[in-house]
């Protein structure tokens, strides 16, 4: 029975790692992040969302009646 050959796998780690060391360091340099830091005023756009006017009910299964 063969003996398995270990000789490359350290240089196969190191070029897996070294690779997604220059792919994720590429994925992070197309971000286009904001010049200025400053916060925005939440309260200046006021969105209406359906389930602030009206209130909806659910009923969980176990507390609807039980039919015998």
């Amino acid at each position: 029975m063969p003996q398995l050959d270990t000789s490359t796998w350290l240089i196969t780690i190191l070029s897996m790692i070294l690779t997604l060391l220059i792919v994720f360091q590429l994925k992070i340099s197309k971000f286009n992040y904001p010049l200025s830091l400053t916060l925005k005023d939440i309260n200046k756009c006021p969105h209406a969302n359906p389930w602030e006017t009206k209130w909806t009910k659910i009923y969980s299964p176990l507390s609807l009646p039980q039919q015998l």
